[in-house]
């Protein structure tokens, strides 16, 4: 567009190829084009864990706004690889899991979501460390982890929480572990449990509001420990869960932190954003207060949250 406001000079994209939305990617280029980009970064890869080498070399090529393009997985690795760079990250949620996205109230339109990436506002936003790598949505260790590696992608698309539920339950026979938990170094926890929830944002795993208070700009991790075992009693914890009502059940603890330490009895998968991790038998976790910063939809007002 003639004349347009060049709004950012140097804008890189990193793209997870295999994701899409409204056009694909032939879509995006020319939105970009239309909102007066001086010079255009283009790196697609062909898995998210391939992302955090080209956002290393889009910061030396002197991107001032980084938009990744893909779901949580991709928006995790990218994450960690801007924190404390302070350029602005803007997402287009491509994937088929878009919780960052949802929870900051970024749209599954393409156009809209270029839009924000250039004329909303900038946004700081605090996020999670577990065993050295930042998350944005949420962290979990256990059952939840083990929900997450063995989801089925169709049924997931079809189903949403549902899926979730479904597979969830699935692996409830899986006995709990003795687990022992620190809040800013204070014993809070010490117990057999099943999972362990750290959240920066409400909205988790299957569109389930876990953490109702949660803000991703409070300078607070959510905690939450499921002692449940068995189907029936996971049945009631996630069928609390998916009501909004997480902290009234009686297989539920939560409670907010700045720094969690988790020693497990027994090896368990934890997983970042939807992403599975390793096997461990220890977490160290911690807020990372402003961490990243993030193009957001223009407040309506100053009780606009999102």
């Amino acid at each position: 567009m003639p004349g347009h406001e060049q709004k950012a000079g140097t804008v890189a994209v990193i793209a997870h190829r295999k994701k899409s939305i409204g056009g694909g990617l032939d879509e995006l280029r020319t939105l970009l084009a239309g909102e007066g980009v001086g010079k255009l970064l283009w790196y697609e890869v062909p898995k998210s864990k391939k992302a955090p080498k080209h956002v290393r070399k889009a910061l030396k090529e002197g991107a001032e706004l980084v938009v990744v393009w893909g779901g949580d997985g991709m928006v995790q690795r990218c994450v960690d690889a801007l924190t404390g760079s302070g350029v602005t990250m803007a997402v287009v949620p491509a994937g088929t899991a878009n919780l960052f996205a949802r929870n900051l109230g970024i749209p599954e339109d393409l156009p809209e979501a270029v839009r924000i990436a250039f004329h909303g506002e900038s946004r700081k936003l605090d996020l999670g460390k577990v065993n050295g790598e930042h998350f944005a949505v949420m962290a979990g260790v256990g059952f939840d982890a083990e929900m997450i590696k063995d989801a089925d992608r169709g049924l997931k698309d079809r189903l949403g929480r549902v899926a979730y539920v479904w597979t969830g339950l699935r692996h409830v026979r899986g006995e709990p572990v003795p687990m022992k938990v620190k809040i800013d170094g204070v014993k809070w926890f010490e117990g057999e449990a099943s999972c362990l929830l750290l959240g920066n944002v409400g909205t988790i795993t299957g569109g389930i509001e876990a953490f109702d208070d949660a803000r991703p700009d409070d300078g607070w991790l959510e905690i939450g420990v499921t002692t449940a075992k068995g189907p029936i009693q996971w049945a009631r914890v996630l069928g609390r869960m998916s009501a909004g009502r997480s902290d009234e059940s009686p297989f539920v603890r939560m409670t907010r932190a700045r720094t969690v330490s988790v020693k497990l009895g027994a090896p368990m998968t934890y997983e970042l954003d939807g992403g599975a991790k390793d096997t461990v038998t220890e977490l160290e976790a911690e807020v990372v207060p402003g961490g990243i910063t993030v193009r957001v939809p223009a407040a309506a007002g100053p009780d606009d949250r999102s």
